[in-house]
């Protein structure tokens, strides 16, 4: 049970959960009306149809590998490059796995596999910081789950919505919605960099990104997501195995 909820004197329910991790992810929402604006519209500009574009939306759900997705495809890389890609980009999801495996391990995997295969950068800022302040709780799964769904429900209705508009009104595309892209990235990143892996992964990553610049298909992106990843990786595993002696057995009091 979360130190909170001891200290209120009660367990919240599975409802008030739900709409505690939807109040706190309604700004990310809000955030990602942007994106879901400008992939919509960019991705039926580059040749996708309306099916193909919401059907992306639907089965990858993953705002950033979907924009790159659509900029390879839009130049003509081959779908094996395009895969390629979106792994890479991905891959920093092992980061926030790292992070919250610990609180979700004593979830059925019936529980564990949705909340994992939904996660999203917007979920993991919200959930790393709920779990950082306020600890876990008897139902704090159903607000990981409720900010999953409230971002999913959003990013197909506002891709709907760039689709629709995209079709209509291709003049969009030339309104620089991309900009917003970086704004919310940054406000997702900042809060996060707590310790040292984070500030480690971030810088490597821009350093990476900076340095390979000149490289086609955005490889140089995926250079710098691959080098943030195993940096941040490596550190939280070192740093992990230096604290655990600091909590297991040995570091009690033997007595005398």
């Amino acid at each position: 049970m979360a130190a909170s909820e001891v200290l209120e004197g009660r367990t919240e329910t599975p409802g008030s959960e739900a709409l505690r991790g939807l109040r706190d992810t309604l700004p990310f929402m809000f955030g990602s009306i942007p994106f879901g604006l400008l992939f919509g519209t960019l991705a039926t500009g580059a040749g996708l149809s309306a099916w193909e574009t919401m059907a992306m939306s639907l089965f990858v759900f993953s705002g950033s590998a979907q924009f790159i997705a659509v900029v390879l495809l839009g130049g003509g890389s081959g779908i094996w490059v395009v895969w390629f890609a979106t792994f890479v980009l991905n891959l920093r999801h092992l980061l926030y796995a790292a992070t919250l495996v610990d609180h979700v391990r004593h979830l059925t995997q019936a529980w564990r596999f949705p909340l994992a295969a939904f996660l999203t950068d917007e979920t993991f800022a919200v959930m790393e910081r709920r779990y950082r302040t306020k600890g876990g709780g008897a139902n704090a799964h159903w607000y990981y789950l409720a900010s999953c769904c409230g971002m999913y429900a959003n990013w197909q209705f506002w891709t709907f919505i760039g689709i629709t508009v995209g079709q209509n009104y291709p003049e969009v595309q030339n309104w620089g919605l991309e900009f917003a892209m970086v704004v919310t990235f940054i406000g997702i990143v900042v809060p996060l960099l707590t310790s040292v892996p984070y500030w480690a992964a971030a810088i490597t990553a821009g350093l990476v990104a900076v340095l390979a610049n000149p490289l086609p298909y955005k490889l140089g992106l995926m250079l710098a997501a691959l080098a943030g990843i195993v940096v941040g990786v490596a550190l939280d595993i070192r740093k992990r195995g230096l604290d655990a002696p600091a909590s297991g057995p040995a570091a009690q009091d033997p007595g005398p």
